[in-house]
């Protein structure tokens, strides 16, 4: 095996079904139902309050670049096509309001192979013979080893079936992909940015600017905002209702984060509309 996947497995994948399977015989001893999903659960909650400060840096530097838009798009239309001079006062501008640009990089680039070796682990579950094979390898003696696969039962449904597969495995399964899609909708909405406010005191080209910008932010945020929740509904219609059980509870954790750091965000509109009707 190389290096980097020996560095993978011992860094990341090891640690994570080590973690999974002591919550798994635990919740086995206890003589629990559904023991393998609510380990499935435990561990990725788990998982994401550790990654918690990295989300945090990311989420926050998202927040702070999106509140100086504004002022960006002032620089651009004072300097015009000199870049150099353009560059300088955004770095000044980045300064004054101690942000780094490249803040939200770093934390996205540490939680992917956490998220990749979340993704083995769980997958490992569903692979029959070669799947529990693959888990006892990478357990560590103090362990304990799986004598046979667990229980794939959660209330009612076999986390190893797909819901591509609703014919034989019942038409409820349908109803994971559709919830993925609900909670990435509610993540990627409450993520969005706002567009820039026009003010009666604007120029006529500032005005048109801001008009150009909402138009592109409108465009941008439209592909995060329908396309992501669809593409990541797809893959829990096609991969088994276990994987989607963890990217769902991954993502009500990933809309807490959000909420405590900027609110509902982009949600806040529909928010204030619900309540308005409510009183």
């Amino acid at each position: 095996m190389s290096l980097i996947g020996d560095t993978f497995n011992l860094i990341f994948f090891g640690p994570i079904i080590n973690i999974l399977v002591l919550i798994l015989h635990g919740l086995q001893a206890a003589r629990i139902p559904g023991a393998l999903g609510l380990a499935i659960i435990a561990m990725t909650i788990l998982i994401r309050l550790l990654v918690w400060p990295f989300m945090h840096a990311q989420l926050k530097s998202a927040k702070q670049m999106a509140e100086l838009k504004p002022h960006l798009d002032a620089l651009k239309a004072k300097h015009g096509k000199d870049r150099q001079a353009l560059a300088a006062a955004q770095m000044q501008l980045y300064k004054e309001h101690g942000v780094n640009p490249a803040g939200g990089c770093l934390p996205a680039l540490i939680q992917l192979p956490v998220i990749i070796a979340l993704y083995r682990t769980i997958y490992a579950f569903f692979s029959g013979t070669a799947g529990l094979q693959q888990i006892n390898q990478a357990l560590y003696p103090f362990t304990g080893k799986l004598g046979a696969t667990p229980d794939l039962h959660f209330f009612g449904l076999n986390l190893a079936a797909k819901p591509a597969d609703f014919a034989s495995a019942g038409v409820v399964v349908l109803a994971i992909p559709l919830i993925t899609v609900g909670l990435q909708f509610i993540q990627s909405k409450m993520m969005a940015m706002k567009p820039p406010e026009i003010n009666s005191a604007d120029t006529k080209k500032e005005k048109e600017e801001k008009e150009e910008l909402e138009d592109s932010m409108a465009a941008m945020q439209s592909q995060m905002i329908y396309l992501m929740p669809l593409m990541v509904g797809y893959f829990a219609f096609i991969f088994p209702t276990g994987l989607a059980l963890y990217w769902n509870t991954f993502t009500i954790m990933g809309i807490i984060q959000q909420y405590t750091i900027a609110g509902w965000g982009g949600l806040d509109g529909w928010i204030s509309k619900i309540r308005v009707r409510e009183r």
